[in-house]
């Protein structure tokens, strides 16, 4: 499978409706590439729910929308045990999250339990019901949306669940060119009737599996290791990155590489994805936001004074 060719088809058919958000529209791909889920951190109306509806025509994927209110139980996002009077038994009704991409509007908007019920489906690919385990289709992919500037009514994720996205992002505003061109295009309504499906849910799974052959060499593999526990050490982070995400690194990084048309991960890999796999797992300190640093700040001092293996560096030039 060409990927790079595959990833430029999809931001092209994309963006037909996604105007100038082209290494987002990559790094989003790259998530799904490595069976990881993604939360929109953004403001309301940059269409965040657009591109998630785009997106599943492109990847000929099926996909369900949660919207997450504060009475919304877990068994509306998992499905319940009903009983059928006609067949003097329970059944099952499944619930929404048995899909491939699942897109879950406004998550902080419901209560921790019925947040906390998403866990098992993020992580394991699965739910249970009643006792009775069920595997998800292949691929699951979450996308999550939440505002960053409205707190009533909201229920911030606990770090547990903001540690199983693989990566956050922000579209941002548009520039002004950009908006213009969304009006250009998208002014009366939105086409999507126009965007073309370029791959398959079978597809993308086979795309998954493939990822495995992706090289990573024990230098670099010491350099991604490296920069993550530097997060634990860094005196102005409360927190810093877990194991998970030394795991969600490496799996970005694989799929970063495949992107970019290689079979094996460099260091530049590894810092390409560094900022929207890791800056959503830091917490910082008291004294880091009364001086005012940021997670993104740190974490540029981290990977500017981290070295590069020699060896690393010398692969690169080898290929």
């Amino acid at each position: 499978m060409d990927i790079p060719r595959l990833t430029e088809n999809i931001v092209r058919e994309t963006e037909k409706i996604i105007v100038g958000k082209t290494q987002q529209l990559r790094l989003i791909f790259m998530s799904i590439l490595a069976e990881g889920h993604i939360l929109l951190d953004d403001l309301p109306g940059v269409g965040k729910t657009t591109l998630i509806k785009t997106l599943a025509i492109v990847l000929g994927c099926d996909s369900r929308r949660i919207q997450f209110v504060p009475d919304l139980l877990p068994s509306d996002i998992v499905g319940m045990n009903i009983f059928d009077r006609k067949k003097g038994d329970f059944v099952r009704m499944d619930g929404p999250v048995k899909t491939n991409l699942l897109l879950a509007d406004e998550i902080n908007r419901a209560i921790p339990r019925t947040q906390s019920a998403l866990l098992e489906a993020m992580e394991e690919r699965q739910v249970t019901i009643d006792g009775e385990t069920e595997a998800l289709p292949a691929p699951f992919i979450v996308l999550a949306t939440q505002n960053p500037v409205e707190s009533e009514s909201t229920f911030p994720l606990p770090a547990a669940q903001m540690d199983r996205f693989l990566i956050r992002l922000s579209l941002g505003y548009p520039s002004l060119a950009e908006e213009k061109a969304m009006l250009d295009s998208l002014g009366d309504e939105i086409p999507f009737g126009s965007v073309r499906t370029v791959t398959s849910a079978s597809e993308l799974s086979q795309i998954q599996k493939e990822l495995y052959a992706v090289r990573v060499s024990d230098p670099v593999k010491e350099y991604l290791v490296a920069l993550v526990q530097s997060t634990r050490n860094h005196p102005l982070l409360r927190l810093g990155a877990s194991p998970r995400a030394s795991r969600s690194l490496f799996k970005a990084s694989k799929a970063w590489a495949a992107i970019m048309g290689r079979d094996f991960v460099t260091p530049d890999d590894i810092k390409a994805v560094a900022g929207p796999v890791l800056l959503h797992r830091l917490i910082l300190t008291g004294e880091a936001r009364v001086t005012g640093r940021s997670p993104s700040s740190i974490l540029d001092e981290l990977l500017s004074s981290l070295p590069v293996p020699p060896e690393a560096e010398a692969m690169l030039h080898a290929n």
